[in-house]
Parts: C-alpha cells; sequence; structure tokens
C-alpha cells in the first residue's frame, strides 16, 4: 500500500480474479452515488482497486460489457478520482466462474474491512460527519472551577469595533459602599446609612457553575461594608470579596453568574513590546461614561513604580501606555487587539503639565495572585515580624553612631514578639543593610526581596549595624499566621 496523503490511500491488485457479478457492480455505482450525496465528503478516503483480467479471458469487450461500464462511469461523481472496476464476464465453466467472482467479492469486503477499521481513525473523516463528538467528550471531563491560565496570542480576526464589543460585556462597574460615622454632641460615634465612597471597574474573567469571578484593584474595594455591581446590559447585583491583596492592589469579588453574558481570556504579557497597539476599557469618572474605550499603545514595558499601599511601601512592576486612563477606570481592562486581557489598568500620573502616562499591572504578573486569592483568599508570604522605616527618611541623631560610609539601609522601629525577627535577635534600632549578601536600600527592596526571592522555610543571613557595629542574623521564615 502506497500513502498518498492524509485522506487518500490507494491499493494495487495485481493479478486477481475478475468480479463477474454485474448485481456487485450496480451495488457500488449506487453506494457511490449516495455518497456523493453526504456533507462533508470531501475528506472521505478513496480506496483503488484494479482488477488485471485473466489470461483465458478474451481482450476484446462485449456490446453489453460496454454498456455497463458507460453506466458505471456516469454513477462516480465528477470530483472524485475514482478507479472503476471493469467486470469482464467468461462464457466458459459459468459455475467455476460464479464460485471464483463469490470469492474474489468476499476477499475484496475482507480487506476494505480491514483498511477501514486500520486507517478511518487516523483520518478526518468522523470529524467530517460529527464536529462535536471530540468537544462533547472533553467539556464533561473539565473541572467546574479552572486554574486561571494566560492564553497564546493569536493573529487579530475581525474589526476593533467587534473585538470591544465582545469584552465590553466582560466589563463591570464596582460601587464602594461604606457606613457614615455619626457624631453626636458628646462626640460619641455610631454607624449610620450606607454612602457612596467611590466607584471603579472590574473585569469577569471566570464562570463556574452559579458563580462569576471578577477581577479589580484593591483600593477600588477596600473599607467597603458593600459593593454593587453594574453589568453591561445595566442589571446590578451586590458582590462578595472572596480574597484581596494589598500590595500588589488586586482583589477578587464574586457574583451570581446569572448576570454574566461574557467572560474575558487573559493574554500572555510577556510577549508585548513598546508600540504594540493596545485599548483600555472602564468607567471613568463614574457609571454614567460606563465602558469607555480609548486607544494607545505600550509605551514602555518592566516600568517599577513606587506606590503607597495600607499594607507598607511597594515597588510594583507595570506596563506603561499612553492610552487615556482616568479616575473611575481602576480595576478595568488594558487589551491586545486580539480582545485578551493583558493588564488591570491600575495608576496614572496626574501632576500639571503631564499627559499620557498611565499603568496597568501585566497579566503575567497578576494571575498567580489571582489563583492564590481564589484558593485561600489571601496571598501566602513570609513573615518577618519587624516595624521598617527607611534610614534616608530618619534624622541621623537615630543613626546610632553608623560608619560614615553607610547611607541606605532599613531601621527596625518595633519588633513582634512572637516573630521570626525575635528568635533571630533582631532588635529597636538595628539597621538591615543586606539580605543574602543583597543590598537592601529601603524597606520597599526589602519587602520585594522577602515577598519573590524567598519563601517560607528558607533561612536568610542578615547583615546588620547595631550601636555602630556589624553583626550577622540569621532569621528562618515562617508564614504569617495572623494575616
Amino acid at each position: 500500500m502506497d500513502y498518498k496523503n492524509e485522506n487518500e490511500f490507494e491499493q494495487d491488485q495485481t493479478n486477481s480474479s475478475e468480479i463477474t457479478d454485474s448485481t456487485h457492480t450496480e451495488a457500488f455505482s449506487n453506494d457511490t452515488s449516495d455518497f456523493e450525496n453526504r456533507e462533508g465528503n470531501r475528506n472521505a478516503v478513496d480506496v483503488e482497486f484494479t482488477v488485471e483480467p485473466v489470461d483465458s479471458v478474451n481482450a476484446d469487450k462485449s456490446a453489453d460489457s460496454k454498456a455497463a461500464d458507460g453506466l458505471e462511469e456516469a454513477a462516480v461523481p465528477p470530483v472524485f478520482e475514482q478507479t472503476k472496476i471493469t467486470n469482464q464476464v467468461e462464457e466458459k465453466k459459468p459455475k467455476k466462474r460464479n464460485l471464483k467472482g463469490f470469492a474474489s467479492t468476499l476477499a475484496a469486503g475482507v480487506i476494505g474491512s480491514v483498511l477501514t477499521l486500520t486507517i478511518l481513525p487516523h483520518t478526518d473523516y468522523i470529524k467530517s460527519f460529527y464536529p462535536n463528538a471530540e468537544n462533547q467528550v472533553t467539556s464533561n471531563s473539565v473541572s467546574s472551577l479552572k486554574q486561571v491560565t494566560a492564553q497564546p496570542t493569536m493573529a487579530s480576526t475581525g474589526s476593533i469595533a467587534d473585538t470591544v464589543e465582545k469584552v465590553s460585556k466582560a466589563i463591570v462597574g464596582v460601587v464602594n459602599f461604606q457606613q457614615q460615622q455619626n457624631n453626636d454632641f458628646w462626640g460619641n460615634s455610631s454607624s449610620g446609612q450606607s454612602v457612596q465612597a467611590g466607584s471603579g471597574s472590574g473585569v469577569i474573567f471566570q464562570k463556574s457553575n452559579d458563580i462569576a469571578y471578577i477581577v479589580t484593584n484593591n483600593h477600588v474595594v477596600e473599607g467597603a461594608s458593600k459593593l454593587e455591581i453594574s453589568l453591561y446590559d445595566g442589571q446590578k447585583t451586590t458582590a462578595e470579596v472572596v480574597g484581596t491583596d494589598a500590595l500588589t492592589d488586586l482583589a477578587v469579588l464574586k457574583i451570581d453568574a446569572k448576570y454574566v453574558t461574557g467572560t474575558a481570556d487573559f493574554g500572555d504579557s510577556s510577549t508585548l513590546r513598546p508600540g504594540d497597539q493596545v485599548y483600555a476599557i472602564g468607567n471613568p469618572l463614574g457609571l454614567n461614561l460606563s465602558r469607555t474605550v480609548t486607544q494607545g499603545i505600550v509605551s514602555a514595558i518592566d516600568r517599577s513604580i513606587a506606590i503607597s499601599t495600607s499594607a507598607g511601601n511597594w515597588e510594583t512592576n507595570v506596563i506603561q501606555t499612553d492610552a487615556a486612563i482616568n479616575p473611575g477606570n481602576s480595576g478595568g481592562a488594558l487589551i491586545n487587539p486580539q480582545g485578551q486581557v493583558i493588564g488591570i489598568n491600575s495608576l496614572k500620573i496626574s501632576e500639571s503639565g503631564v499627559e499620557g502616562l498611565g499603568f496597568a499591572i501585566p497579566s503575567n504578573d497578576l494571575i498567580p495572585i489571582v489563583n492564590q486569592l481564589i484558593k485561600s483568599g489571601k496571598v501566602d508570604r513570609p513573615y518577618l515580624g519587624v516595624g521598617l522605616a527607611d534610614l534616608d527618611q530618619v534624622p541621623q541623631v537615630y543613626w546610632q553612631n553608623l560608619p560614615e560610609n553607610v547611607k541606605q539601609g532599613v531601621l527596625v522601629m518595633n519588633i513582634d514578639p512572637n516573630s521570626t525577627a525575635a528568635k533571630a535577635g533582631f532588635q529597636p534600632k538595628d539597621v538591615i543593610i543586606s539580605m543574602n549578601g543583597t543590598k537592601i536600600a529601603n524597606s520597599s527592596e526589602l519587602r520585594k526581596y522577602l515577598y519573590s526571592k524567598v519563601k517560607t522555610g528558607d533561612e536568610i543571613k542578615f547583615e546588620v549595624y547595631r550601636d555602630g557595629k556589624l553583626i550577622t542574623l540569621k532569621a528562618k521564615l515562617a508564614a504569617n499566621k495572623g494575616a
């Protein structure tokens, strides 16, 4: 057997007996005609049989056999290159020839069956008739809640307007309501009614059974007593907080899935380059301008921006873009032309005279955080147990006789008595200048190293100045059980 292509195979049978049963020819013609009428037959297997005449058979064809050939040619569809099977009728020894014809027919059937069972599963023949069969099996085996992953970046298809319309169904408004504190004449405070404290945006990224999950910024939901979600079709519902992480400024919410008409996929932010087209979708200045779309480019990647959070100072890695981002865009989507979310809009520089400096958390950085928040409601990080202050922000009178060449470091202000730092022998007024040989200039660098370079259970060697002398302390990191 010679392999021709993925949908066509040829079998040559030389010196075989002739097939004499004219009824078989008619059946073959009818089967071929039926096959032509089936939808999707262009990928069918084409098996060719060549039957050579036996020496004892006269080479000249009779008028009847020519007529039969003519009928058979008319039955073969024009789009197929079918090999015709010529039936020769031998007048001598009719009984013996009929027996041989029967044997030949039986052999051909057996061979055809073997070919069908062997070759057909490796072709697209079955898929052409039952295109959903494989998908149905796969969908039944998928767990109800999938791990969030970045999807490969595909070629852009269709218009940007179509892409934006599709993604906009996954963009929501997030309104933060907080309890109003009332003070009476005597100075006593009490909780009053909930009032709107601010609003932002969010992205629906997953729908599982009756729950849909939304990612947004932590500063959009922080301090809320109630969160109201405004959806694409105008419906409103309340959301429950799944988990938050103040340092990375991310939060995951959940709502009833019955309100959701579309979800967004995360793209691979590592493939971004300066100059790539991007689009920001969100709710600038509130819900009156919901799902506003702005266009821009990636201005830069891997920018490090220092931010102040409720969990301390932090340097976050961001994508810089000139797409217009305004208050209310926080938590909204930064998408590529394929409609994939490659960032969550979080920051902008709004100083006088500054234009087009917006920043988004890259999708590849936020996906691990989102998965941890869904799993446990928090991000597990090592816990040292010290209060810190940047040395260059502290008056030199508190520097404790440091050498003149030491200008940067972290001053220990206080210590948790049950923490890793207390067990390692840290004391207030110690100045940390390095961790495992890496220079530490400020508290942000210490947190960055602690949360991204090491993990719970690791032993860290600290270089510390105490009363002007350099000492080394070792601490085995533990998890923050109080978080």
